[in-house]
Order: C-alpha cells, then structure tokens, then sequence
C-alpha cells in the first residue's frame, strides 16, 4: 500500500486549503483513512479519520472546521482533508494514514506541510 500525499502551502489566517491523499496498492483490507499532524519536538497526533463503515472522528480542535471525506469506489482510494478557517495553530506536517482490518498495520503518506500565518 502507498499513499501521496498533496496540496500544502502556505495561507492567511482564516483561509481554507484541501489536502488529499491518493492511496495504491493491494487495498481489499484498508480499513480507516486519516489524517495526522505533527509539529517539531510534539508527537504526531490524529487531526481526523474516516472509517469503513461511514463512521467519521475528529480532534477537539478542528471540529466545526475541517471535513474528512473518503472515496474507496476505484482501484484506487483517496482520503480529502477540507481545512476552513485556519488558525497559526493548525500550522504542522500533515500525513495522511491507513490501517488495515485486522492485523491493524499502518502505512502513511510522505507528509505535505501546512503554514497559516497571523
């Protein structure tokens, strides 16, 4: 399994970016689809996840602001990060992750890296 990650930059406080995330690969037991950020000398933390069943969760912080959507109906799937009103807080290194059902193994994305200035 392979993810690529895109769509980082660099915007003003209260704008919007997209990320996505294209996932390749043996995919019969992908089970949830996330994203992740991780700031330097913090541990990577979940910003949001989309599981197998429809089910969606998203940290405390960005609940109201960032979607989470999956398309698993291709050979190949894809996770989107919708981000609105962006703080200098959510400013990280975003990834995007899959798990497996199961076994519970994790593949991530390289990382794309996000910058909202005051």
């Amino acid at each position: 399994v392979q993810l690529q990650a895109s769509g980082g930059g660099a915007v003003q406080a209260g704008g919007s970016l997209t990320l996505s995330c294209a996932v390749t690969g043996t995919l019969d037991l992908i089970n949830t689809l996330g994203w992740f950020r991780q700031t330097p000398g913090k541990q990577r933390e979940l910003v949001a996840r989309a599981m197998w069943g429809g089910g969606k969760k998203y940290a405390d912080s960005v609940k109201g602001r960032f979607t989470i959507s999956r398309d698993t109906t291709g050979k190949t799937f894809s996770v989107t990060l919708q981000m609105n009103s962006l703080k200098p807080e959510d400013t990280a290194v975003y990834y995007c992750n899959a798990d497996e059902f199961g076994s519970g193994t994790l593949w991530w994305g390289q990382g794309t890296l996000v910058t909202v200035s005051s």
